[in-house]
């Protein structure tokens, strides 16, 4: 289980401590109500019945044997997950030996470099969309089903469609007989990680998607069955203190957590940014950060800027199986440094991490920490529901639609409206 810690609640105003208690048991009903209402489907991903990915994989076999690319087409939610899974879980040994690409991009420079050393032969692509008719993924779909002619009889089991259960682009593929995966209508798009959309492409890579799910089921008891209040707790800060910290820091010590954090600000800024029931904006601005490497960078604004932020650390006790440690040499001129010889680069990091907290801390910004015994299936999918539940109930205290993306649609009409004029 996640370590959790926090010294959040001391910034809170006096009678703030009453305001916790008081809402605590209310805020933990309107969630366990939205479950129970399916309001949003990705509560119950957890618990679902794995068979038919591994099914679809033994029916493969042979292809999926062979292949040495698979390249996934899709954007922001069906892409980011899987992409952040992949990049922490990467260093496990029963890992495939399979590039993992992505064409997310309209960016022509991009398709033409992804794709410069790709044969059909050697490539399974899987197209994700929740609509079906996401613009990006649609248009990028057509260009690979020109470049590489995948509905040739040969050639279409090479392609495998990801959808909603009612979406244009699932009745494309079943007159085309191309194989295609559902996902229940009420999971979105940035809550769908934990469903096909990176469970398929995670099993074809070799990891053990039970034991992601296994982490999530973790999480989610924790919360709905034994009276774990700390996800509410923060929840509650966070939402109380809009006006004083929007801004929400995550500050994650490892370069394997670069695209979990894109995923996060997806998670958090399409989430929280809405207007409420009266129509006021409401939101919390989410920004992501590497350690050791931005505290040459944003820390500088987070220890003297304006104090409007809190931030959040998170790190792994063990980042490396096999520890690889700074040797004993000393530099002249350099002997300053040589405070860190003979310990392992894992510890400084985690050192990195606590002396930047306690700094932050000394500055009176809220703070908060998640740390991860290591890095393996279960405990990313543990971090991957604490995030998903987090947002949730932050959004029920903001009194907005979590779920939806209204500011999103705007700009797509607009884009519709430019081509229409041609």
């Amino acid at each position: 289980m996640l370590k959790l810690a926090d010294t959040y609640l001391n910034h809170l105003p006096k009678g703030s401590t009453l305001f916790l208690q008081k809402n605590l048991e209310g805020l933990f009903k309107k969630i366990l109500e939205e479950k129970n209402l399916a309001i949003s489907g990705y509560y119950d991903l957890p618990y679902q019945d794995t068979k038919i990915f591994y099914d679809f994989i033994e029916q493969h076999k042979k292809l999926l044997e062979t292949i040495k690319n698979l390249v996934i087409i899709g954007i922001g939610g069906s892409s980011l997950g899987t992409k952040a899974l992949d990049s922490m879980l990467s260093h496990q040994p029963h890992r495939k030996k399979i590039k993992l690409r992505f064409l997310e991009h309209t960016d022509p420079i991009i398709i033409k470099k992804e794709l410069q050393r790709i044969k059909w032969e050697e490539t399974f692509f899987i197209v994700i969309s929740k609509s079906g008719s996401t613009i990006e993924t649609t248009s990028i779909f057509k260009y690979i089903l020109g470049r590489y002619d995948l509905l040739k009889e040969t050639r279409k089991s090479h392609l495998l469609i990801i959808t909603d259960e009612e979406s244009p682009l699932l009745h494309w593929a079943q007159s085309e007989k191309v194989e295609s995966l559902t996902i229940k209508p009420n999971v979105g798009g940035r809550f769908s990680v934990l469903s096909a959309v990176g469970l398929m492409p995670l099993a074809i890579l070799g990891y053990d998607i039970k034991e992601i799910l296994r982490g999530a089921q973790n999480i989610s008891e924790a919360f709905f069955y034994n009276n774990s209040y700390h996800i509410i707790k923060k929840a509650l800060f966070l939402a109380h203190n809009e006006k004083k910290y929007p801004i929400n820091i995550l500050f994650s010590y490892g370069s394997v957590f670069s695209n979990f954090n894109a995923w996060y600000v997806q998670l958090w800024g399409e989430s929280l940014g809405k207007l409420d029931k009266q129509g006021k904006n409401r939101g919390l601005t989410p920004i992501a950060l590497i350690g050791s490497i931005d505290q040459h960078s944003f820390l500088q604004l987070i220890m003297q800027g304006p104090k409007n932020k809190n931030v959040t650390f998170l790190n792994v006790e063990r980042l490396s199986q096999k520890p690889m440690y700074i040797p004993n040499i000393t530099l002249k001129g350099l002997e300053s440094t040589n405070f860190v010889n003979k310990i392992s680069f894992n510890r400084l990091l985690k050192l990195q991490c606590i002396a930047t907290k306690e700094s932050v801390i000394a500055q009176n910004v809220p703070t908060d920490s998640i740390s991860l015994d290591a890095i393996y299936e279960e405990s990313i999918g543990e971090l991957i529901f604490y995030y998903e539940l987090l947002t949730s109930c932050v959004g029920s205290l903001l009194q907005i639609d979590t779920y939806n993306q209204p500011g999103v649609e705007f700009g797509k009409k607009i884009l519709r409206g430019k081509f229409t004029h041609l």
